[in-house]
């Protein structure tokens, strides 16, 4: 049966405990759906040419020798495979090929395939995740046919685009825009689509990456003073609310919120970055927004609750292991180093451990570091489930705003074909007073640039952002769609990290290097500074 047809037949507790019963699992019954999900993946995965590929020709049939003897993988060992999109290749049958990001110009994509099982199992969660952001306690829930979702996610082939597509295989919603209808039309012209639409009905789900969500939001004047782009009805409770609102705005000193206008069930924020946005969309929206995770290789995985406690994992997506942080930056310093991995309940309260998944049901990816960095929450206690929220990608990784996967080898292809003079560099991800993300660079120029009066700091941002541009589309994508301008520049006398290294024998990452060092980075610069002024 559908959705739509369960909502007909089934009383409300049942189709809670369907989709939602996930939530009341002890960790030992969860293990055993994991374990058991895992071991039925490995018994695909080792017979398909895939798994010969990456894994070799005697892969353990149990979990637990599999975990002691199939290491670690990244998306280089599946890539030659995948890129052939053969299905006689692979563990199930692909559906859908899904693309993403892989590493700015170099890699430009990753492309994963999805199996009917694999989309049937992220269709039941994401009904999961409906029902959870619509509800206030347990066992409640608002979701109906004809629900409108402003959608603020790409389309396919894009992992977003998924959202809808299914949805509406078990129940037709309406979105704003229909990614359907208006999929080949821009970012903006979407945004204003959807407002055009809203205006005339309302919203009741808002869908998006947090800086998307960021961006609608603080737009929404725009949208507003042009009713979503011209010649758009207006509801007669829309209109009466926006009358309203005027007053009250006028007296209070400020303008029309969101929140003002359309008052939404439910707010689902994903993407890095997404806390940064979410007291402000929290303020605007009248409603704080549910943290979910999702990605392209690991389908969808987990979802908070209306308790705000941090994110449930669902048990039957993925198998899930975790590198403690101390393995995780071993591992990036020496990558000849095969990090210890614990399983979901082990896990411990307050530590970050970077995921490690294996996508179930005929999925491609086994012992998958995908790069992301979470937080437990919330460790098992007493049979209960761990918690978790996600920090960040890894710290030789830069993304801003879930756009862009800056690496060192792509920050240093950026200054090769630049030709500007630049010697050593170190590139770090910090935050304005907004809490918006960027790009900061803390570069050395070397004596020949250096005795270029043109080579002033304003020059330099400028001629480095074009060649981001061009080398990097999705950076590019960051100022076009979402106005956000993600490079800043340190300029540090010449010889400054060289020297500083030698002063304390230590060695550093030219991304995002530890906190302690960089530190010590800025103050021995604001020496040499002023010893040069001297």
């Amino acid at each position: 049966m559908t959705f739509q047809q369960k909502l007909k037949t089934l009383s409300k507790t049942e189709l809670w405990n369907e989709y939602c019963g996930y939530l009341d699992l002890s960790i030992d019954e969860y293990m055993y759906i994991q374990k058991r999900l895992m071991e039925e993946q490995i018994s695909l995965w080792r017979n398909s040419v895939l798994g010969k590929t990456v894994g070799g020709d005697n892969i353990p049939e149990s979990l637990e020798e599999f975990r002691k003897k199939m290491p670690l993988t990244s998306y280089e060992d599946y890539a030659d495979v995948l890129f052939t999109r053969n299905p006689e290749l692979l563990p199930g049958n692909p559906i859908i090929w899904i693309e993403t990001t892989w590493e700015g110009g170099l890699k430009p994509i990753k492309i994963a395939p999805y199996t009917r099982e694999m989309l049937d199992m992220y269709k039941h969660n994401i009904f999961a995740i409906a029902m959870l952001l619509s509800g206030h306690e347990k066992g409640d829930f608002n979701i109906k046919p004809g629900h409108r979702f402003l959608y603020g996610g790409a389309p396919l082939p894009f992992e977003t685009g998924l959202v809808p597509s299914l949805m509406n295989e078990d129940m037709r919603f309406e979105w704003l825009p229909d990614s359907d209808e208006y999929g080949d039309i821009s970012f903006n012209e979407r945004i204003k689509k959807g407002f055009k639409i809203a205006f005339d009905g309302g919203i009741d789900y808002f869908f998006a990456m947090g800086s998307v969500a960021n961006y609608i939001t603080e737009n929404f004047h725009k949208q507003l003073e042009s009713r979503g782009g011209g010649n758009t009805k207006v509801s007669p409770l829309i209109a009466l609310r926006y009358l309203k609102a005027k007053r009250v705005c006028k007296k209070e000193g400020r303008n029309i919120r969101p929140g003002d206008l359309f008052k939404i069930t439910g707010f689902a924020c994903t993407g890095t970055d997404g806390k940064c946005y979410r007291d402000n969309l929290a303020q605007a929206w009248g409603i704080t927004p549910i943290e979910i995770a999702a990605g392209t290789e690991s389908t969808c995985v987990g979802c908070d609750t209306w308790e705000q406690r941090g994110m449930v994992l669902f048990p039957d997506s993925c198998f899930y292991e975790f590198i403690p942080e101390s393995e995780m930056l071993i591992s990036l310093e020496n990558p000849e180093y095969t990090p210890m991995t614990c399983l979901i309940n082990e896990v411990k309260t307050g530590a970050l451990y970077e995921i490690v998944l294996s996508v179930l049901h005929g999925g491609a990816f086994m012992r998958y570091r995908i790069g992301d960095v979470y937080r437990c929450t919330e460790e098992s206690q007493n049979g209960s489930l761990p918690r978790f929220t996600y920090v960040d990608r890894i710290p030789t990784v830069i993304d801003i705003a879930g756009f862009t996967r800056i690496t060192e080898k792509s920050i240093t292809e950026v200054i090769k074909i630049s030709k500007l003079n630049i010697g050593e560099w170190i590139a770090c991800k910090e935050f304005a007073e907004s809490r918006s993300p960027f790009l900061h660079m803390y570069l050395e120029l070397t004596p020949e640039a250096q005795a270029n009066s043109a080579m002033t700091k304003q020059v330099l941002n400028e001629h480095l952002s074009v060649y981001f541009r061009h080398f990097d589309s999705d950076y590019k994508d960051l100022k076009k769609l979402l106005n956000i301008e993600p490079l800043q520049l340190t300029i540090l006398p010449y010889g400054t990290i060289e020297s500083y290294r030698e002063m304390t024998g230590k060695s550093f990452r030219r991304i995002n290097p530890d906190e302690l060092w960089m530190n010590g980075l800025k103050h021995f610069a604001e020496i040499k500074m002023k010893e040069e002024l001297m």
